[in-house]
């Protein structure tokens, strides 16, 4: 009996590779850089199923030029890289791996908050260079973040997680969502705003919203205007919500004191990028959930989900059950 062909998009953890190759005929793209559009398209058309990353774009073209295959699994939360409703009218199951990453993230973009506020990657670069020559009053100054303000923009899983962090510093924790959560108001203490009352208030704005056509360029101009020019940004959604130009600018003429970001709009960031000229600004290469458990669990997760649609069933984390039914 044959068994299913599977092509995987780059080397993930060992447990779950093993938990594919027994399984099926397993190709696993080698290199650190994910194959090429062409490259997607030649081994798309001999496999039942796909194991892919954000990185992998899988529009109507290539699905309509894989006429075997029956599951896509996404090793992450999101899945803006897939054409999930072309994927549903030919059949085709796609996984996710949500929920697992919550924690790692919120720890990940609450580390970014810190190190913004205290410019700690300013101060180790002011080291290396050899400008420390003494202590000083007045070096490398920056923000407090105990008994601070932190506007959360989408308080989803990760978002939440972030308001738990903040108690532990005493912080006041406002919040705007899509909708009011009173469930999680009374679980963290975080109080509901209008965005802009929330720009208005916040020493620290941390984003976590999915990308839509509503969230693109969420924070434009005119957000960066609202907020205090002591206040700092931090961004471990999506690149896209941010307007990357705007934020130049804002930093640049200093209407917000700093920002930290895990995430751009075109990825990796170009090296000729003007955010790259800027110190006020941390720029991490999308890292959020890039711990060795986390990493471990979601290469599992998206191995499970692999191999339940290449058995014609429902994956435990799917976000479109209907495709069985074609």
């Amino acid at each position: 009996m044959l068994r299913p062909r599977v092509f995987i998009c780059r080397p993930i953890a060992r447990e779950a590779l093993d938990l594919i190759a027994h399984a099926t005929e397993t190709e696993v793209w080698p290199e650190a850089l994910p194959p090429s559009r062409d490259t997607l398209l030649e081994k798309c058309r001999e496999v039942d199923g796909l194991l892919t990353l954000l990185t992998d774009r899988v529009d109507a073209a290539l699905i309509h030029a894989s006429s075997r295959l029956r599951v896509i699994s996404n090793m992450a939360v999101g899945y803006d890289n897939i054409d999930v409703p072309e994927a549903t009218k030919r059949g085709i199951v796609v996984g996710i791996t949500p929920g697992v990453l919550t924690e790692t993230s919120a720890d990940f973009a609450f580390a970014l908050l810190i190190a913004a506020a205290r410019r700690v990657v300013e101060a180790d670069r002011y080291t290396r260079q050899g400008s420390w020559k003494t202590w000083g009053p007045m070096v490398l100054l920056g923000q407090d973040v105990h008994h601070a303000t932190l506007g959360i923009i989408g308080l989803g899983r990760i978002g939440t997680e972030m308001a738990k962090r903040a108690r532990g510093f005493d912080m006041r924790v406002l919040y705007h969502n899509r909708q009011r959560r009173p469930d999680l108001e009374r679980q963290t203490g975080a109080e509901y705003v209008e965005l802009r009352e929330l720009l208005s208030r916040s020493d620290f704005v941390s984003v976590h919203v999915p990308l839509s056509a509503e969230t693109r360029h969420l924070m434009g101009a005119a957000e960066f205007s609202a907020m205090k020019p002591t206040s700092v940004l931090v961004n471990t959604s999506r690149g896209p919500v941010v307007d990357q130009k705007a934020l130049y600018e804002a930093l640049k003429e200093r209407k917000i004191f700093a920002a930290a970001i895990d995430v751009t709009e075109t990825e990796p960031i170009p090296g000729d990028d003007p955010l790259l000229t800027l110190d006020n600004v941390i720029i991490a290469p999308h890292i959020a959930s890039a711990s060795v458990p986390t990493r471990r669990k979601m290469a599992i997760m998206a191995a499970q989900n692999l191999l339940a649609g290449l058995r014609g069933e429902v994956p435990p984390n799917c976000v479109n059950p209907d495709a069985l039914n074609r």
